[in-house]
Order: C-alpha cells, then structure tokens, then sequence
C-alpha cells in the first residue's frame, strides 16, 4: 500500500541519516579526543569507523534504486543540483551493481566514486565524498611506477616469487617470500640432501604416514627451503627469502601506525606473485630489494599512503623524498601526528632499555 511504502521510505531515510551521523560523532577525530582505531566496532553489526561510510553509501543507493531520492543533505556539501544527484546515484548504483567483489573499505568506494563521476565537477565530487566520510581523490588514485624496463643501477638479480601466503608479512617493509626451484636461477643451487629429503616427503605422504612428512618438511624447513602443497597433494620445492623493502622504513609493529603498515603492506601482496629487483643483503641476511605486486611498486605505495618514512641514510632517489613529502603535506597515515617517532630512532632506544 502507499502508506507502507512511504513508511519504508522514511524508514529508509532515517538508516541514512543515522549512519551518517555515525561516521560525524564517531569517527572524526576532534582535537579533544584521540582518532578511534581503523577497526574499533562502533555497534553490535560489526560497523566501524573505517567501514561507516560505505555502509552509509551502500544503504543510500539501495534506497535511491526503490524511492529515486537522494539522500537529505548531500545539498549542503555540493554544487550541483538534486536533478544532477539524482544521475550521479543512478551511475553509482550500476557501478556498485558491476564492481567484483564490491566496495569493502573507504579507499575501495572512494576509488569507485572518483572513477564513476570522472568528468563531474570537482566540487561535487569531493563534497560528495566528504559527505560519506571517504578519502579524498588524491589518496585514492595512487598510480603507482610500474617495473622498469630495465634494472636499475646496482640490482644483481631478479626473483619472481610464488605467491605470498597469509603469515609472510613480519611488518610495514618486511616480507618472506619463496622462489620455485624449478626456476632455472635456483635449480642449480639446490642442496642434495634437500632434494632427497623432498622425495623422500612426498613418498611418505602418499604412504599416509604424515608424522614423517613433517619431520621432513621440518629438516627441509632449517635449510632455508619449504615444499608448498597444492590442491592436487601435489608438492612444489621452494627456496626462501626474507626480503627488506629497500628505501624506505615503516614503523615497527609496536609503535604509532605499526600495525597499520603491516596491514597495508599485507593487503597488497596477500596471495600475489612478486618481482623482486635485489641489490644485496643487510646484516642481518636479509635480501634488500625494490618489491613490485601486478606492475605496482610498492614502496611507492607506502610512502604515499604515509606509512612509511623514506630510510634517506640508505637510499637518495628523489622520487622517495617526493612521495613521502606528498604524504606530509596531506598529513595521511602517520603524518597525521605532529611529531611522528621515527623508527630507526626508536629501535635505537629500546635496544638500550633492553641492554
């Protein structure tokens, strides 16, 4: 009936409404009150300050699709005309309908408005986003350098890993990794004792006898190699690197934005193959290279995304102090502080504290 429908409207309108309010009262940080964590619930339906807002925008496009009515307010935040709103939400609607999977996070929608309204007033679609609370365009169009086309001065050798797996991130510039031996790089290198103690795994596990299988994968292991099982119980050799991100330093997991870097970082490799352009290795046996995920350089990434510092005292490409200095002046990640640690000063203290 057209009372229900018009219950269901303002039913509808009022969720808008208060999501929003949400994201206002909760989720901007004043200079009262500390910014809430990234993922600090704000209510029993698992919503948080960095998922309010897609929530917000989701609920208002599946409410434009049933009422054809943009959400009260948006007016104040931009320049256009209702008219004008009404064919944005009609283009987002269909966007949100074909993006596979659909927006998660605030980067993820705010990238999907920035490229639905590509052409549209800046104006419109920047007040658009601040109405929801999404990042603006700038952090979230990072065009990240693609691998060169040839090395650059100093790499020695190449990798090209297989993909990353759930616990090979240590932190914001630290990534375990893991070479097939098949490539032609490695295989010349294998020791025997490692390749008959693969063998020797595999036969005992289509014995079924598993307790010998891990004791192997455990010997295997201490050798700096690892036989990766695939779905087929089919077993792929491979060698291990822990891999330093060179140029830049992020924070250790302990401190301001740690955890933050270690998430991003982890997003963007997470079951990813890798090239890694190597220059040599730090004490501590770590291979320090340039990392690149489907074309993207990623330290490129972290520097702009401000979770990481530029490690000046070990790498002076320009191109390294640019990106962090155009995360200063937008004051993102842990820019936002007024004073940032840096982490190589931190480790410093803490070895001291713990001598």
């Amino acid at each position: 009936s057209t009372t229900t429908t018009s219950s269901r409207r303002r039913e509808l309108r009022k969720m808008g409404n208060a999501l929003r309010y949400l994201y206002g009262e909760c989720c901007k940080p004043t200079p009262s009150s500390p910014p809430h964590k990234p993922h600090q619930p704000l209510g029993p339906h698992g919503i948080t300050p960095a998922t309010v807002g897609v929530s917000a925008l989701a609920h208002d496009l599946f409410h434009f699709e049933i009422t054809s009515q943009v959400p009260d307010g948006l007016s104040q935040h931009v320049v256009s005309s209702r008219r004008a709103q009404a064919n944005w939400y009609k283009k987002l609607s269909v966007a949100w309908k074909e993006a596979k999977p659909p927006p998660r996070t605030a980067e993820d929608a705010a990238r999907l408005v920035v490229l639905t309204l590509k052409g549209h007033k800046k104006a419109d679609v920047e007040g658009f986003l601040l109405f929801y609370g999404l990042p603006p365009p700038q952090h979230t169009l990072i065009e990240a350098s693609g691998i060169p086309s040839s090395w650059p001065e100093g790499v020695k050798f190449e990798l090209h890993t297989l993909p990353v797996g759930p616990k090979d991130v240590g932190d914001g510039d630290t990534i375990n990794v893991y070479v097939d031996t098949a490539d032609p790089r490695e295989s010349a290198t294998v020791p025997r004792e490692v390749h008959e103690a693969a063998i020797e795994r595999a036969n005992a596990r289509a014995m079924k006898d598993y307790g010998r299988g891990r004791e192997l994968q455990k010997r295997i292991t201490e050798e700096g190699y690892r036989v990766i099982d695939g779905p087929m119980n089919d077993g792929i050799l491979a060698r291990k690197y822990r891999i330093r991100l060179r140029g830049i330093d992020a924070p250790e997991n302990k401190m301001p934005y740690g955890e933050e870097a270690k998430e991003e970082l982890d997003k963007i490799v997470q079951g990813k193959h890798l090239t890694v352009q190597v220059y040599g290795e730090d004490r501590y046996g770590r291979s320090v290279g340039d990392v690149y995920c489907n074309g993207i350089f990623v330290q490129e990434v972290m520097l702009r995304k401000g979770l990481a510092w530029h490690y000046v005292a070990y790498d002076k490409r320009p191109e390294f102090a640019l990106w962090e200095q155009e995360a200063k002046a937008a004051r993102i990640g842990l820019w936002a502080s007024a004073i940032p640690e840096k982490p190589w000063e931190w480790r410093t203290y803490n070895r001291r504290n713990d001598a």
